[in-house]
């Protein structure tokens, strides 16, 4: 049975969908495994939890979700993506800079100099604003040297990053956060362009009451759709244009959430939308991309055990690795083609690439404890003790690294310094099991250190 106090320091969400809790240990920060969702009114595990076994304690906050549940992100310390140097946020909740751009020339004029005129953007830019948050697809990708976190109302969103779905997506993805990706498709956006964008629908600054939302949306529809009184003829009966057109199944992604299908079609179903696990992937919006950014999308979907996507991204990134000197300091390019080659079984090239991985960045951890399999298979212990012993200094959430490092300590006959790494993994995860046995195998003599 797990017990103990934790401080939550902050929350997430404004409550109407849920809330997510924050808390820290040594200045790395933690999403709390349990979520309240509000729609339901439950408490229940986070999302990709429900059916976990032991307690997850190290679920990391990082830059990606601060941006958008916070204002003024902070950036991560370079070892580890949740690791800050203080607060990891300036603010809580969305301010006007969030959208509108810093505010201090408009308060120091007091207010004679405006802030950002979204509307008078380049609809690409305009667009971003909202998409910084509201784009997810079905693997994203940052662009080498950028940071989602530095991004700025004003910014081309897909200067910093590009968002890739399965060419055969069915509307939504089945995902929460695709609202975007499903409109791109509709009859409404290819037939009104650039003209329709989030805002053409949705106020930003507040929803509409419950008792009024149909008449709300229903005056956005007939803004194009009331031609010869054509409003006051199609069903009169039900003014919900939403209830016909824009489903609202059940999502794939979050626990007790709904997604509400942007595809505006004739005629929708309520069914769970099947979620796409394979196919071509192609580029949000028609993007441009390079071989590396598709192969780096392709290797996030043979993560998930496409092996046709494992070929595809091996062969884009090894294209690109030879394309221009600025693979050099491209740690994820070579962490990810080192992984593929791993599981490949071609462990020479994988680990010519997970060194050229550290050279480009020293805390880059998938490269670090994946050599330090290779090594611990080369029979070289001491330099799999360095590399896992890194890792794990580093980012305590690497839970994997920390438990191989123990086992790989106690077999070299280091008790105490096995004892060391067990004891810091339940610090930060009390309720891994493995670690609590192994731990206990040690203390009461049944697993005797120096023995394989």
């Amino acid at each position: 049975m797990l017990s103990g106090r934790q401080e939550m320091r902050y929350f997430l969400g404004s409550g109407k969908r849920g809330r997510t809790y924050l808390f820290q240990q040594q200045g790395y920060w933690f999403e709390a495994p349990i979520n309240w969702y509000a729609k339901k009114q439950v408490w229940d595990m986070t999302p990709h939890y429900l059916d976990a076994r032991e307690m997850p304690l190290t679920l990391p906050v990082d830059p990606g979700c601060l941006h958008c549940h916070a204002s003024g992100a902070a950036s991560a310390l370079p070892d580890a993506r949740n690791h800050y140097a203080g607060e990891p946020f300036a603010e809580g909740g969305i301010t006007c800079a969030a959208c509108h751009g810093d505010a201090g020339a408009h308060l120091a004029s007091g207010g004679k100099v405006h802030m950002l005129n979204i509307d008078a953007l380049a609809p690409v830019r305009r667009d971003s604003v909202c998409l910084n948050c509201h784009l997810e697809g079905q693997a994203g990708v940052e662009r080498l040297g950028k940071q989602i976190e530095k991004f700025k109302p004003g910014d081309d969103l897909f200067d910093y990053t590009l968002f890739f779905v399965y060419r055969n997506e069915n509307g939504s993805g089945g995902r929460a956060t695709s609202q975007w990706e499903a409109l791109l498709k509709s009859a409404c956006k290819q037939k009104s362009g650039d003209k329709l964008t989030c805002t053409t629908c949705h106020d930003p600054h507040g929803s509409p009451a419950p008792g009024e939302r149909v008449v709300f949306y229903r005056q956005r529809c007939i803004g194009c759709h009331n031609a010869a009184g054509f409003a006051e003829k199609h069903h009169p009966e039900n003014p919900d244009c939403t209830e016909c057109h824009m489903a609202r199944p059940p999502s794939n992604d979050i626990a007790h959430e709904q997604v509400t299908d942007h595809w505006i079609k004739k005629s929708v179903s309520q069914e769970r939308l099947p979620l796409a696990t394979s196919g071509d992937l192609v580029t949000v919006g028609g993007m441009a991309t390079s071989d590396r950014d598709l192969g780096l999308a392709y290797a996030q979907m043979a993560v998930r055990g496409d092996r046709a996507a494992r070929e595809r991204a091996m062969e884009l990134l090894r294209r690109a690795e030879t394309q221009s000197v600025e693979t050099k300091k491209d740690h994820e390019l070579h962490a990810q083609l080192g992984f593929l080659e791993q599981i490949d079984g071609k462990t020479d090239e994988a680990t010519k690439e997970y060194k050229l991985a550290l050279e480009a960045d020293e805390y880059d951890a998938l490269a670090a404890g994946d050599l330090a399999l290779i090594e611990a298979q080369r029979h070289d212990a001491r330099e799999a003790i360095r590399l896992w012993g890194s890792v794990f200094a580093h980012d305590p959430a690497q839970l994997k690294a920390g438990m191989n490092l123990a086992v790989t300590e106690c077999v070299q006959g280091e008790r105490d310094a096995a004892h060391e790494t067990l004891d810091r993994m339940l610090v930060f995860s009390p309720d891994d099991g493995q670690a609590k046995s192994f731990a206990a195998e040690i203390r009461t003599g049944r697993q005797g250190c120096g023995q394989p």
